[in-house]
């Protein structure tokens, strides 16, 4: 855990600081949140910022979220009224933490922040294999390729991997390649330099160097632009990077983990993605089961978020009746472990009764057991959207046909209601609509329409230069 402490806070800093390391935290103090940020475009990495609230911690938030810095923030002050920390929270701070500090409560702030990314839970025969792999090779240098389908804990794993390996007391780094657009990606992997492009008002340390002596998540690697692609073959190999801007070399000491939810080895022979890297990345496969794949830790998974959430709310913890873990059981789960989750956000939040009944299990679908998710390998392609972003052909069977035959057409008016209407018109409302689906999650979006990330934000640009309303992305989209 890395610690950043911004602010003076009256003497009570060094206490606050001592803690956290008696606690096994690394700790760095900012004078101000100008300061903060600095350190952190100049590689001084932090996994949680505690922020006196008399520093403008809206403003810093909205700073992190445009330099794409995601860590948690908690405020903290001395003697502060309740009107102060509510704004704190509302201004997007994690937790308030009242000053002079507690023990306990400094150490549960800190073991809050890092409790998702360390829970694994692994009961079922499926999961406890793939974790008796990655406990082989954790101590290892190898580069890691962790693949499974969308909301399977790839990053859990991942973080379980840093925390089993050589390099547990050195950073752990994770970039989504699919959250960041592709001309900011280098920047982001690599650094800058000041002038290096517009916007580029001072130099940034990149992620290969905020890595250094520790892992480095490349999340979705399969979404990365085969030109930049090349770039990162570059530094695997030669184990340095050179900052956008610059012609001079850094060193770096990493170790490479990477993700997809696609199949790799196709995207080789489509000439999507670089066979020579494929090879680079593929040192060691783990390959994640699917939810429905592992039915004994279902419950045991529904449990956890059911109580994360209540101590999140404010709710008392809740045991899941007998009749509900059935009813979860008997779920499918396309969206896997995050599906799960969001589930049990719900269901805690509509019990009604002392344990989480039935009726507060609310699955949107009702896929069987054993039913396998749409992937992008598998999924049929939406009307007028495929992976090249060309329009669909027209289906070989009319309704009319249809009904002769005696297929049967489950709902006529929908068919009737395209009649008359272009491909790029059906699309469109696809897409859109799948974004409010997500909440504008535009990687959720992307996975349910079975088209790459690029090809739905190639889309979206379209959309907004005619001038339609796009839904705002959600969080790390």
């Amino acid at each position: 855990m890395r610690l950043m402490i911004v602010g003076q806070l009256e003497g009570h800093i060094s206490t606050a600081g001592k803690i956290a390391l008696q606690r096994g935290a690394k700790v760095i103090h900012c004078e101000d949140t100008e300061q903060a940020l600095g350190a952190l475009l100049n590689g001084k990495g932090a996994d949680l910022a505690m922020v006196d609230v008399k520093q403008n911690i809206g403003a810093f938030i909205k700073q992190l979220e445009t330099e794409r810095i995601h860590m948690p923030v908690v405020a903290c002050g001395i003697g502060t009224d309740a009107r102060t920390a509510v704004k704190a929270i509302q201004d997007g701070a994690k937790e308030y933490v009242p000053l002079p500090p507690d023990a306990e409560l400094i150490a549960a702030v800190l073991q809050a922040v890092t409790e998702e990314s360390k829970t694994m839970i692994a009961d079922d025969p499926a999961m406890k294999s793939v974790v008796e792999l990655a406990d082989k090779i954790a101590p290892s240098e190898a580069t890691v390729f962790i693949t499974g389908e969308s909301g399977t804990g790839k990053e859990v794993m991942s973080h379980y991997i840093h925390r089993k390996s050589k390099r547990k007391e050195g950073p752990f780094i994770a970039v989504n390649c699919a959250a960041i657009p592709e001309n900011l990606l280098e920047s982001e992997l690599f650094g800058h330099e000041k002038g290096a492009f517009t916007g580029a008002t001072g130099r940034r340390i990149g992620k290969f160097e905020e890595a250094n002596k520790g892992t480095l998540l490349l999340d979705e690697i399969s979404e990365m632009h085969p030109s930049l692609q090349a770039k990162l073959l570059r530094v695997i190999q030669e184990r340095e990077v050179t900052r956008v801007g610059s012609n001079d070399s850094v060193k770096v000491d990493v170790r490479l983990i990477a993700t997809s939810n696609r199949n790799l080895e196709q995207s080789v022979q489509k000439g999507e993605f670089r066979e020579d890297l494929y090879f680079r990345l593929n040192v060691v496969n783990i390959a994640l089961p699917a939810l429905r794949e592992r039915p004994n830790d279902i419950v045991r998974l529904a449990q956890f978020f059911s109580d994360k959430f209540a101590e999140q709310n404010g709710i008392a913890k809740k045991k899941i009746s007998a009749a509900a873990q059935e009813k979860l059981k008997g779920h499918g789960w396309r969206g896997n472990i995050r599906e799960l989750e969001n589930t049990m956000h719900r269901a805690i939040l509509m019990s009604m009764k002392d344990e989480v009944e039935p009726d507060a299990i609310q699955i949107q679908g009702s896929t069987a057991p054993g039913q396998a998710a749409p992937t992008a390998t598998n999924a049929p392609d939406p009307a007028g959207v495929s992976s090249a972003g060309k329009t669909a052909k027209a289906p070989s069977t009319t309704a009319t046909e249809a009904q002769q035959s005696g297929e049967g057409v489950q709902n006529p008016g929908a068919v009737e209601n395209l009649i008359g209407r272009t491909i790029a018109d059906v699309e469109r409302d696809m897409i859109l609509n799948t974004l409010d689906h997500t909440l504008g999650n535009r990687t959720h979006a992307a996975n349910i329409l079975g088209i790459s990330i690029r090809t739905l934000r190639n889309k979206l640009n379209q959309y907004k230069d005619e001038g339609l309303d796009i839904p705002a992305a959600s969080s790390g989209n």
